[in-house]
C-alpha cells in the first residue's frame, strides 16, 4: 500500500505546485511552447508578428511625416496604416479565439489531473487502510484517523490526504516566507 501513499503525496504536491505557480503563468508558458511548434496556430502567430512589425514600421513613418508639408506621402502611409491595422485586428481576433480554446482545454485537463484525482482516489479507496496506528490510542483518535470508512485503528486515505496537504502547504508557505525575507533584506542593502 506504500504506492498509494506516494501517489497521494505526489498528487498533493502537484496541486500545490500548480496553486503556487498559478494557472495563468502555466497557461502562458504552455501557449508559448505551442506557438513554437510547427502547427497552424504557430504559423498564424508568426504571420501576426510580421504584420505587427510592418504596422509599427508604417506607423513610425506616418508619425515622422508631416500631413501638411508632404500630404501625398502622408495619405499613402495613412491608407497603408489603416489597411495593416484592419488585417492585424483580424489576425489578433483569430489568435485570441485559438488562445481562449487552448486555455479552456488546458483548464479542463488541469482540473481532471488535480481535483478529479483528488476526489476520485478517496472515493475509490475509502475502505483501504493507508497504514495502521499503534495499539492503545484513545477511541476518538482511532475513529478520526479512520474517517470516513477505513477500518478502526488505521489511517484512511482522506486523513492521509489532509496530512499531505497540510505539510505541503506549510512547506510552501515557509519557503515563500524565506524567499521574501531574503529578497527584502537584499533590497534594503
Amino acid at each position: 500500500m506504500a504506492s498509494l501513499l506516494v501517489i497521494i503525496f505526489v498528487v498533493e504536491l502537484f496541486v500545490q505546485l500548480v496553486n503556487t505557480i498559478g494557472a495563468g503563468t502555466i497557461n502562458g508558458l504552455l501557449w508559448r511552447f505551442v506557438t513554437s511548434l510547427p502547427i497552424p496556430v504557430s504559423k498564424q502567430y508568426t504571420e501576426q508578428r510580421q504584420k505587427q512589425k510592418a504596422y509599427l514600421a508604417v506607423r513610425h513613418d506616418l508619425n515622422a511625416t508631416s500631413s501638411q508639408d508632404q500630404f501625398a506621402k502622408w495619405a499613402k502611409l495613412r491608407r497603408q496604416h489603416d489597411k495593416l491595422l484592419e488585417e492585424l485586428e483580424k489576425k489578433k481576433a483569430g489568435l485570441d479565439a485559438s488562445r481562449a480554446s487552448f486555455d479552456r482545454y488546458l483548464t479542463v485537463l488541469r482540473l481532471v489531473l488535480t481535483r478529479g484525482v483528488q476526489w476520485f482516489l478517496p472515493f475509490w479507496y475509502s475502505k483501504e487502510p493507508m497504514f495502521w496506528l499503534p495499539y492503545g490510542l484513545p477511541y476518538y483518535i482511532e475513529w478520526f484517523a479512520s474517517f470516513p470508512k477505513a477500518p478502526m485503528g488505521s489511517v484512511s486515505i482522506v486523513v492521509w490526504q489532509w496530512a499531505c496537504y497540510g505539510i505541503l502547504k506549510l512547506a510552501v508557505d515557509t519557503i515563500t516566507a524565506v524567499i521574501g525575507l531574503v529578497v527584502s533584506s537584499r533590497q534594503r542593502q
